[in-house]
């Protein structure tokens, strides 16, 4: 159940029944033969099916985020840290101000985790608000089933490969991870080292080891939404 598919009244009547929300964060950002939108696809495709299951309001994604060491591909807007976190901020405030209480934010980007600080600072603000964090391809669930068919994970490879994030034919085989002189380079080294984009490794998996990833990631939505002391 999408916002985007109600109106004000509605939102009324489900706040009388609930003060839950899902808001989903990412980016627009190079992810090689992916689809630019893959940070927000991915999350909004599992805020969907957890909303499906529960009827918890999914409001409208976030489809900016912060990449600034990708500008230097094409497709790839990025926004400052700063503003990412104003921007998240007055999200949840104006959520808040009307009734929501328990937020999952349900992130798709690396590059956002600096987000967490001023989630934790609105939480000290913000008298009864619960806050979750979920970041998808970090869950232990999903580790594990990588470890399981000895697969890595990465940046732009296999692990991201859904079918709905799919946009061009896929390389075969693997991408030799390159070598990088640094963990802070700018955009144009940034595009020197990574080619193609992906950090290596193989660029698909077997389609039902991506359904065990994404059964796997809403599991622990569906728990996180349940929002235990």
């Amino acid at each position: 159940m999408r916002i985007e598919d109600l109106n004000w009244m509605d939102i009324e009547e489900y706040l009388k029944r609930d003060d839950r929300l899902m808001l989903v964060i990412g980016a627009c950002e190079q992810h090689g033969y992916l689809s630019l939108l893959t940070d927000i696809k991915i999350p909004l495709a599992l805020a969907d099916a957890a909303s499906t299951r529960t009827g918890v309001l999914v409001a409208p994604p976030l489809n900016f985020g912060s990449s600034p060491y990708f500008l230097a591909y094409p497709g790839t807007f990025s926004l400052r840290l700063s503003t990412l976190m104003d921007a998240v901020e007055d999200i949840l405030r104006s959520a808040y101000g009307q009734g929501f209480r328990r937020i999952l934010v349900l992130n798709g980007h690396g590059g956002n985790s600096g987000v967490k600080a001023r989630l934790t600072e609105l939480a000290n603000e913000l008298a009864g608000l619960q806050i979750q964090w979920y970041a998808w391809w970090m869950a232990h669930s999903v580790e594990e089933i990588a470890i399981r068919h000895e697969v890595k994970p990465a940046h732009a490879n296999w692990l991201e490969a859904f079918p709905f994030t799919i946009v061009a034919d896929l390389p075969e085989g693997e991408k030799v991870p390159p070598r990088v002189p640094s963990e802070v380079l700018d955009a144009a080294a940034t595009r020197e080292v990574y080619g193609d984009g992906s950090f290596g490794g193989r660029y698909r998996v077997p389609q039902e080891t991506m359904q065990e990833i994404f059964d796997a990631a809403l599991a622990d939505i569906l728990h996180l939404l349940e929002f235990e002391s």
